[in-house]
């Protein structure tokens, strides 16, 4: 089979199609040929080489996957080979305490498909069966591999971790990218009221189009200062916060006393000064979220395929145009994903 797969670490000139040896379906897996796959920051994080990770080379991402049933391995029941699915990128070890308490991102062997093992952006897949979901016929494989990944961190960051109540102002920053962007849906299904940030008017613009209420663009005015004006100094119930260093100090001091800042990710950096004084006196929740367990999934899909959320997809591209997609990732044109099709 074909796969956009790099021999060594770097930029994205490194990807190349190339053939690589076809899966084989284990006991309890599928493999899935591959229709869609969306691109996340994570495919260029690897891509650049995660030291811990010690990646096998050659090496592919590619987290989102939708297509259709190829081989059905031993000891699958419920699945035939032609059905249309999605996948779940969780790699758990069903075992362990946090797994039986069905905390499934919290297992101690936890991975990411296209992080931890080769993932979708190629001709053909192999999971377990456990992680492939039913596709409807009126959903795409390309709005389908759109909202996997972004959706589930966001439903876990919004619903689970900061529990948004009706009438709560919700601060999301970096409204571009795909967690930020789905995230201002699933703010207002709660019935909050959403402020964003973007350095662009166009990315603002798309995120009212969202439903988000109070739109801040800050390369034009201090976000800061705009928050706690647009709460009559009060400040946010919660702020989404997948930026990092760059806006971490900010992020604190615009929440209101007692509120809850959840992240997910550190894009620009890993390493933030925290006044501690702030988190003390304000009294500060800091919740921590990654992905998503599996009943959230299935909860988060569930209002996809009714229509109550949707796909939020910037462009779609073919897989052999996969480099120049990641490069323009990584420059933060997007609003919502880049879908690469095989």
């Amino acid at each position: 089979m074909k796969a956009l797969a790099f021999n060594e670490f770097g930029g994205p000139e490194k990807l190349r199609l190339q053939d690589v040896p076809d899966p084989k379906a284990a006991p309890g897996e599928v493999v899935v040929r591959v229709r869609a796959c969306a691109l996340n920051h994570l495919d260029i994080f690897v891509r650049e080489g995660i030291p811990a990770l010690k990646t096998p080379l050659p090496f592919w991402t590619g987290c989102d996957i939708a297509g259709d049933v190829a081989k059905v391995g031993p000891d699958v029941t419920g699945l035939r080979v032609g059905d249309r699915v999605c996948v779940n990128p969780n790699l758990t070890c069903d075992r362990c305490e946090f797994c039986i308490q069905g905390e499934d991102s919290l297992c101690v062997r936890y991975g990411i498909v296209g992080e931890h093992l080769p993932g979708g952006l190629a001709e053909l897949f192999a999971v377990s069966a456990e992680n492939v979901l039913p596709l409807p016929a009126h959903v795409s494989y390309e709005h389908a591999a759109s909202f996997i990944l972004t959706n589930m961190t966001a439903w876990r960051m919004v619903v689970t971790q900061a529990r948004v109540r009706p009438g709560e102002d919700v601060l999301i920053l970096g409204v571009g990218g795909g967690v930020s962007s789905t995230a201002v849906q699933i703010a207002k299904l709660c019935g909050a009221r959403v402020l964003v940030t973007s350095s662009s008017d166009a990315k603002l613009e798309r995120a009212r189009q969202l439903g988000a209420d109070v739109s801040i663009n800050y390369s034009k005015e201090d976000w800061e200062s705009a928050v706690y004006e647009k709460t009559a100094k009060r400040g946010v119930d919660v702020v989404l916060e997948n930026v990092g260093a760059q806006t971490w100090k900010q992020s604190l001091r615009s929440l209101r006393k007692g509120g809850r800042l959840v992240t997910c990710g550190a894009t620009t950096g890993p390493i933030a000064e925290t006044d501690i004084r702030i988190v003390f006196w304000k009294q500060i929740h800091i919740i921590g979220s990654t992905m998503a367990n599996r009943r959230e999934f299935n909860d988060v899909m569930r209002l996809f395929f009714a229509g109550r959320l949707k796909a939020i997809v910037d462009e779609i591209v073919p897989l052999k145009d996969g480099a120049a997609a990641q490069r323009r990732l990584a420059e933060g044109r997007q609003f919502g994903k880049i879908v690469l099709t095989v």
